[in-house]
C-alpha cells in the first residue's frame, strides 16, 4: 500500500534531531511521495536542502497568510523567482485566508490574489490555507476565476462544513483532510468528508502538527502518522483502505504533477 502526505513541514525545528528516523518510519508506512508546505520563501533554502536528502519530497514556495504583513511586491518576484528554480517546486503556497488568529481582511487579500496570479502564470497548483473566512475566500477565488482564470489546487486541512466543502469542489478543488478527522467531535469534518468525491479527496498530516487518533499522546505529529488519517477517512466512507489509499496517491500525482518514484 502507497500514501503520499501532501502537506508536511519538516523544515521546522521539532524535526532537527531524527530527521533520518522520521524518514525511516515514513517509509516503513508505505509514504512514497511528500510535499512539502512553505510558510514564506526565507524557508526555501532550507526545504530544498531536505529535499536533497530524501528524493520522494516536493515543495511549494509561498507565504502564509498569518504572515501576510510581510507581503510586497518585491515578495511576490521572490516567490515566482523561486518557483523556476527548482523543478521540485509542485505549488504556490501555502497561501490563503485566517481570520481566526488576524483580521488584516485586505492585507491577506492582496497576498492570495498575487499568489494566485503566480500559480496561474506558472500552471502550478495552489495550496489554499482557510480558517475561519470561507465566504470571502469563495467570493475571492470567484473573482479571479472571472478575472484572470482557474487555478487546479487544494484545500488543504480542510474542516469546513459541507456546504463549504461544495463550493470548494465546484471552483476545481481537491480537498485534503488531516488528523481532524480522526477527532471524536469533529462531526462536521467527518460530514465533509463522506461527500468529497474519490477522484478529489487527498490526505496528510499538516506535521508537526494535529497528531491523528491514535497518536494523540505524540505531541509531535510526523508523516508515519498519514497512515491513521487514510484508515479514519476509508471507514468513514465504508470503502477499503487499499482502495482510498491507492485513489488518494493517483490524486495527489494528478494534482501536482508528481512523477512516480
Amino acid at each position: 500500500m502507497q500514501l503520499i502526505d501532501t502537506h508536511v513541514h519538516i523544515n521546522f525545528a521539532d524535526f532537527q534531531s531524527d530527521l533520518a528516523e522520521v524518514a525511516a518510519a515514513w517509509r516503513q508506512a508505505g509514504v512514497v511521495q511528500l510535499v512539502h508546505s512553505c510558510v514564506e520563501p526565507s524557508e526555501f533554502a532550507g526545504i530544498r536542502a531536505i529535499a536533497d536528502q530524501f528524493p520522494e519530497l516536493s515543495f511549494a514556495v509561498g507565504l502564509h497568510p498569518l504572515d501576510a504583513d510581510k507581503w510586497t511586491p518585491e515578495l511576490g518576484a521572490e516567490i515566482r523567482q523561486l518557483a523556476t528554480a527548482d523543478s521540485r517546486v509542485v505549488a504556490i503556497g501555502e497561501t490563503g485566508l485566517d481570520f481566526f488568529k488576524a483580521d488584516n481582511w485586505e492585507v491577506q487579500r492582496q497576498a492570495l490574489w498575487s499568489q494566485l496570479e503566480i500559480a496561474h502564470a506558472l500552471d502550478l497548483a495552489v495550496i489554499i490555507h482557510c480558517r475561519d473566512a470561507a465566504v470571502e475566500l469563495k467570493s475571492i477565488l470567484a473573482e479571479f476565476w472571472s478575472a484572470v482564470g482557474a487555478v487546479r489546487g487544494v484545500m488543504h486541512c480542510w474542516a469546513g462544513t459541507p456546504e463549504e466543502t461544495e463550493w470548494f469542489l465546484d471552483l476545481g478543488f481537491y480537498v485534503s483532510f488531516s488528523g481532524i478527522v480522526t477527532f471524536k467531535n469533529a462531526h462536521t469534518v467527518k460530514a465533509s468528508a463522506q461527500i468529497v468525491p474519490a477522484d478529489r479527496l487527498l490526505v496528510e498530516t499538516d506535521c508537526p502538527f494535529l497528531s491523528p487518533v491514535p497518536m494523540r499522546k505524540q505531541r509531535r505529529n510526523q508523516p508515519a502518522y498519514v497512515q491513521h488519517v487514510a484508515a479514519a477517512l476509508a471507514d468513514l466512507r465504508d470503502e477499503p483502505l487499499t482502495t482510498l489509499a491507492a485513489q488518494t496517491t493517483a490524486n495527489a500525482r494528478r494534482l501536482f504533477r508528481l512523477a512516480e518514484p
